[in-house]
């Protein structure tokens, strides 16, 4: 925009018959003062988010600097080097060869819009009271539009692959789980835009699993990744006992429970009963609301466990001791080193345990066998026997026998009974908790599935001791929209307290704060007309819009100060004037600044998601700020000129002592 700025002001003073050199050093002068307002006022809208936290905060840190850096080194450059190859390079209509049939049409053109805009502009200035109500309705339609747009935190990708986490039952076998698992693999396997899955099962979480998909490259497969990843859900539905949540993979994803779905809502409570009793209410709520699927909660109590209850005066009958017990039930279903045989160069540990096949199931317990020795030895000393066979009575020097040893069935002297537990418990800051985890469906956003939530929170009535809380990307997008309008307030504040230095004037900024709002209602409605949700990325457009769309404010308004006080014009035509004179570089920046945007609108390869609405959002507000402002800037001016006259604290300012840039 600034090297634009001044490239046109030097050739205009060229075409009108000035000198190279002269007309470099005077268009370099004149618009000085208008290309360091817009460049100080662009810098100015990213200070505030230099101060935002978290990991949205480190996103816009690295773009705020970045963009500021490259900035301030173009307002460098288009100050020294661009007027030094301007007068270098430009010649004078004289000495060019005679325009070709491309730059005759576009010459035309601009002329016609140039004839078109100025009716325009005088039947505004006339009716320019009109043209303010107008702008009023723009900031009325904004806030509007704000409210109703689908928000979101980043866009979801297709990233070309997902993963799918499994859920059954926590007293399902590793057997029959392996079984389950093979045939979803199978599944999707056989799904055409498929290229590879990946699945495994086990760990220390009992009944889960998990598989990762890589999908063909975009140029092999006819769907998108949403729409594989719908045709595969009922597929995978059938198979019963077991639940798969397919979620695609993105390069963005704030952190959260476990649990394989997207968006994460955790309850906390003091009674383990009560946190049970309403997260399943909960859930079902969830499930009779349109627009979710995976509806999930971490809570499982299907566990289950075997307890052995020993008839302790049966047992000491039959001379089994306690410690006779465990051994038994350890080997039977533990591990136990028995050896170790050395090598030459390594150990190796031999460890005994009793054959899987036989220990799978609770039944397992009537196959368990204990040594039992006779009535009336001690258990101290028939232990002390068993473990030392070789002992001598001292007084007599006889060698003494160990009680004889009879193998009983643990079953004839204990009892066997089930009862379901939780594998295990989940806590958050030191309470307990559970987490209700579920994906949107098609067309639904992060907005939608608040909404969703709280009304399904208001319909159970939960109490006062359960507390609930978003947890991942669904936190980290209530913080975001928790500090987007108070960013952008900041950014607006800084921006007119810039110019307000700039121009020593304490309304005049307000002329230039008057373009927002049009960029604004374009960036939304571009987004709407797009089916595209609010999120970050649409967030940073609105920014670049907020720096970008009020050079044309800056440049209109620069040139009719200059013509009010240096030619003594009444407002109305110098603004006039500085419309018509300004309009070339007005469209030749807002064309430039479109036309840069315009590849990551369309969006090109894998990931073009994360990028689409930068360039929706920023196409749609220059084109919206574009149509407006022209007509509503010079009808601001002039009213706020009015408020200026009145105003003893502007007169105080000094007005007339403000820079003169020509």
């Amino acid at each position: 925009d600034d090297a634009i700025v001044v490239l046109e002001n030097v050739s205009r003073h060229i075409e009108s018959g000035m000198g190279r050199f002269e007309a470099a050093l005077r268009g370099a002068r004149e618009v000085g003062f208008t290309v360091l307002s817009i460049s100080l006022s662009l810098v100015a809208v990213f200070i505030p988010l230099l101060f935002m936290g978290g990991q949205v905060g480190r996103l816009f840190r690295e773009f705020a600097l970045t963009l500021s850096a490259a900035v301030m080194i173009s307002l460098l450059i288009s100050l020294t080097t661009t007027p030094m190859m301007c007068a270098w390079i430009l010649r004078p209509q004289s000495e060019t060869k005679p325009p070709g049939r491309i730059a005759r049409f576009f010459e035309q053109a601009y002329e016609r819009i140039q004839q078109s805009y100025a009716r325009a502009l005088d039947l505004a200035l006339v009716h320019y009271r009109l043209v303010l109500v107008m702008l009023a309705i723009v900031i009325a339609l904004n806030a509007y539009l704000f409210m109703i747009v689908p928000k979101g935190f980043f866009p979801q990708q297709d990233s070309g692959q997902f993963t799918a986490g499994l859920r059954a039952d926590q007293s399902i076998s590793f057997e029959a789980m392996k079984a389950k698992l093979h045939q979803l693999v199978d599944i999707i396997r056989k799904d055409p835009a498929v290229a590879t899955v990946t699945g495994f099962t086990g760990g220390s979480r009992p009944g889960t699993g998990f598989m990762f998909v890589s999908l063909k490259p975009l140029g092999e497969r006819k769907e998108s990744g949403q729409q594989v990843l719908q045709r595969l859900r009922p597929k995978l539905s059938r198979v019963t006992g077991v639940s798969a949540i397919l979620i695609p993979v993105q390069d963005v994803r704030a952190g959260g429970r476990r649990d394989a779905s997207l968006i994460q809502y955790t309850l906390k409570g003091d009674d383990a009963a009560e946190l049970k009793l309403w997260t399943y209410k909960l859930v079902d709520a969830l499930k009779r609301q349109p627009g979710l699927v995976d509806i999930d909660t971490d809570l499982r109590e299907n566990g289950v466990e075997t307890f052995v209850q020993v008839n302790r005066d049966a047992a000491a009958r039959l001379g089994v001791t306690s410690r006779d017990v465990n051994n038994a039930l350890y080997n039977a279903f533990g591990q136990r080193q028995v050896a170790t045989l050395y090598g030459e160069l390594n150990q190796y540990r031999v460890i005994m345990e009793a054959n899987p096949e036989t220990t799978r199931s609770p039944q397992a317990l009537n196959d368990i066998y204990v040594p039992a020795r006779a009535a009336g030895s001690t258990s101290a000393a028939s232990s002390s026997l068993s473990a030392n066979p070789g002992l001598k009575d001292v007084a007599s020097g006889q060698t003494l026998s160990a009680a004889p040893t009879t193998m009983v069935p643990l079953s004839s002297f204990a009892t066997f009974s089930e009862r379901s537990t939780a594998a295990s418990v989940s806590h958050q800051d030191a309470e307990l908790s559970g987490t209700v985890s579920f994906n949107l469906g098609p067309g639904k956003a992060m907005s939608d599935a608040q909404r969703i939530l709280r009304a399904a929170e208001a319909s159970v009535a939960l109490p006062a001791s359960v507390r609930g809380s978003f947890q991942g990307n669904a936190r980290a997008y209530q913080e975001s929209q928790g500090q987007q309008p108070l960013l952008i307030l900041a950014a607006l504040v800084v921006i007119y307290i810039v110019l307000g230095i700039l121009y020593e004037s304490l309304v005049h900024p307000l002329t230039v704060l008057s373009t927002i709002p049009s960029a604004g209602i374009g960036a939304v409605m571009a987004l709407m007309l797009f089916n595209m949700e609010f999120s970050l990325i649409a967030l940073i457009g609105l920014f670049l819009l907020i720096g970008i769309v009020k050079k044309n404010a800056i440049l209109i308004i620069d040139f009719a100060l200059d013509a009010e006080r240096t030619r003594g014009l009444s407002p109305r035509d110098a603004v006039r004037e500085a419309c018509l004179q300004r309009l070339r570089p007005i469209l030749m920046t807002t064309a430039a600044a479109a036309l840069g945007a315009l590849p990551l609108a369309i969006g090109f390869g894998e990931g073009s998601e994360l990028r689409q609405p930068l360039g929706v959002a920023i196409i749609g507000g220059l084109i919206a700020s574009q149509l407006l402002t022209l007509l509503t800037t010079p009808a601001v001016y002039i009213e706020i000129d009015r408020w200026r006259r009145r105003s003893p604290l502007e007169s105080e300012l000094g007005r007339d002592s403000a820079p003169v840039t020509s």
